[in-house]
This record gives structure tokens, sequence and C-alpha cells, in this order.
């Protein structure tokens, strides 16, 4: 059994940054096989930007994202893009200050760069997003993406992200 999970977003939101940080927390720290790729448009910012990752409790034997079991979209561009390659039951994570949804999707959303902004720096909406993911899918412990977090980043950025993580995993809307 395994989840097709693909983040989507645009260039300079921290897309990739996420998608790793959720696939390490999956294979490393939770006891999972994972595997992640990444696409994104010419533009270092401001283009597409996609992680998509696929983790699974048996050996994954295709490594590309094909329909979603997942979609977290930060951009609408991204939500426009992305949710109909996804599966039409989908669980649908969105920024929703940044993306409207279609009006027959039903989503979960969370105002991932408001708070962001709220912490003072809104490059970690995306862990932010992350905290969300993890409280909402319940694929992967706390403790697992909060050992990858502090395992992943550089020691003077892991007090912010951890908040920003807790900030995300806690937030009730």
């Amino acid at each position: 059994m395994y989840k097709e999970i693909r983040l989507s977003g645009f260039g300079g939101q921290g897309i990739g940054l996420a998608g790793v940080l959720l696939g390490r927390a999956a294979a490393l720290y939770g006891g999972f096989e994972a595997v992640m790729t990444q696409a994104y448009g010419p533009e270092a910012r401001g283009g597409a930007s996609s992680a998509n990752l696929i983790i699974g409790d048996e050996l994954i034997d295709y490594p590309f994202v094909q329909q979603p079991d997942i979609l977290v979209a930060m951009s609408q561009e991204a939500y426009v893009k992305f949710r109909p390659t996804s599966k039409s039951a989908a669980q649908v994570l969105i920024d929703g200050d940044l993306v409207t949804p279609f009006p027959e999707d039903s989503v979960c959303a969370i105002p991932a760069t408001r708070l962001a902004e709220g912490l003072g720096r809104r490059i970690v909406a995306n862990v932010i997003m992350v905290g969300f993911f993890t409280r909402q899918t319940g694929i992967l412990s706390r403790e697992a993406v909060e050992q990858s977090l502090t395992e992943s980043l550089r020691p003077k950025l892991v007090p912010l992200n951890l908040k920003a993580f807790a900030a995300g995993y806690e937030y009730t809307g």
C-alpha cells in the first residue's frame, strides 16, 4: 500500500524542500519506503514547481506520481494545473489565502503564508504547510517530521522552522 503525493506551488516557495523534509521523515525516521522527484519551470522564481512523493510500506517499483492521492497547492496556478491530474477523491490541502478552489472541490485550507508572516518570515510558509500536511493526512508522525527538520536544516534555522511546523500542525482554523 502506498500514497502518491504532489506538493505544488511556484518557484521560491520552498516546495522542493518541503518534499525533501517529508521524504526524509518517511524513509529515515518513519519506517517507510519513499521516493521523490521534482519538477519546475525554466524560471528560478515564480515558475511552476512541484515535488512528487510516493510513500509506502512496500518497495516502490515506479518512482513517478501519476494520480496523486494527496495534492498540496500553495498557488492558484499550481492548483489549476494539478487538480485535474489528481484522483477525484484526493485529499486536497491549500494555502487558503492564495488558492480559490473549484466550487465542487472539497479542500482543507490553512493561511500558511499569513501565518508565516506572523512568525516574521514569509519563507517558512512551506514548513507551516508541512506541519498542516502531517496533521491532516496522518501518514507520518509529528516526531518523524520534526526529526527530519532538525537533521536537514542548518542549526540556526531549526528553532524558527520548528515553530513554523508547530503552527501548521496545531492549526485548527
